[in-house]
């Protein structure tokens, strides 16, 4: 008796997605639970477990566009096969050692003149094609509609994370103690971004055809980086939430995100985005936005750099900040007194603790 092995739903405007990969080869034996393939999307990716023990049979290979419903393999009814004994490990020869000769080197000659280049025999140079993934293109898509249809500018600052780091060195320790989670950055800029859409209400708002959305919510989506693309899970009632519950949030969507496991709702509904292109060395660049929403956010590298304080050149751990909006919606006084607002929130984040220190 065999079981099929059927596409699953993930969400509910998603018809059909492209089997990227078949994590078992036709014949293999598995468990009911055993990750079988992986399904991409033009939103997420989701990992396929087997709803039954035996031998799988696959009927649509890997890179096949599929829907949803449609029975892309089987599991066929068998007995779990014995486990293979170890082969005993072959004994060890003993290798003499030998020393290696001196070499002397000879009387250094004078220099020829180069050789006329070697022409070599002509061989084939390869190159590989393999159709984008959904989300690739749904990413592609965006990424351009985002350009075409908003006017983007970019506002940028520079914010001395001294104060962030010596907080969080400070309390690190009791933190995870209490909460069993570690204080990460992201938390910080998380509450300096919802501080600064409470004073700049116009970057928490979007256009919808003639009118003006203003939310009244901050939903924030934070940017995460997949070996599938870029998606943006969004961090629910940020402005309600103290660092523990974002730090607990953030850990959670990473989690899902390693695992495949994002879902639509995941990823809908954000306000704002938050970017991170200092995880991957990047020390300054020009987001841009995720459509609806008016603003983004890119933080960097933090570089110790040499800074002028009351006359006297230090260094400083520094970051600079990117601010990218839509000129449509976003006055550049709202932009830049938003961006300050930021710069401010995270040099003297005591203020953003209020509440939660004990």
């Amino acid at each position: 008796m065999s079981a099929e092995i059927k596409v699953p739903a993930v969400g509910e405007s998603i018809s059909s997605g492209i089997i990227s990969l078949w994590h078992r080869q036709d014949g293999d034996y598995v468990r009911t639970g055993d990750l079988l393939f992986t399904l991409d999307t033009d939103k997420v990716s989701t990992e396929v477990g087997s709803q039954a023990s035996g031998l799988v049979r696959i009927k649509v290979p890997a890179d096949q566009e599929v829907k949803i419903g449609e029975v892309v393999g089987l599991i066929e009814d068998a007995p779990e096969p014995a486990a293979t004994p170890a082969a005993a490990a072959p004994a060890t020869i003993p290798v003499p050692t030998v020393s290696a000769p001196v070499l002397v080197a000879p009387p250094t000659p004078a220099l020829a003149a180069p050789a006329a280049p070697v022409a070599l025999e002509p061989q084939e140079r390869g190159v590989t094609r393999k159709k984008l993934s959904p989300l690739r293109k749904k990413i592609s898509t965006q990424l351009v509609a985002a350009q075409r249809n908003a006017a983007i500018l970019t506002t940028f600052n520079e914010c001395d994370m001294a104060a962030v780091m010596k907080l969080r060195a400070d309390l690190q320790e009791s933190f995870q103690a209490k909460y069993g989670i570690k204080l990460g950055f992201m938390s910080f800029f998380l509450k300096a971004v919802v501080d600064a859409l409470k004073s700049e209400p116009q970057l928490n708002s979007r256009l919808d055809g003639d009118e003006l959305v203003r939310n009244h919510f901050y939903d924030i989506g934070v940017a995460v980086g997949t070996e599938r693309g870029l998606i943006v899970p969004v961090i629910r009632d940020a402005d309600r939430k103290t660092f523990a519950e974002l730090e607990n949030d953030l850990a959670y969507y990473a989690k899902r995100a390693r695992d495949g496991a994002i879902t639509i709702e995941d990823l809908q509904g954000g306000v704002f985005t938050i970017s991170n292109g200092g995880v991957y060395g990047s020390l300054l660049s020009t987001p841009i936005l995720n459509p609806p929403q008016s603003g983004i956010l890119g933080m960097h590298k933090i570089q110790e750099r040499p800074v002028a304080i009351e006359g006297q050149v230090v260094i400083r751990p520094m970051m600079y900040l990117a601010l990218s909006y839509d000129h449509r919606v976003v006055d550049g006084r709202e932009a830049v007194t938003f961006l300050v607002r930021v710069k401010e929130a995270l040099e003297n984040p005591v203020r953003l603790f209020l509440g939660e220190i004990n």
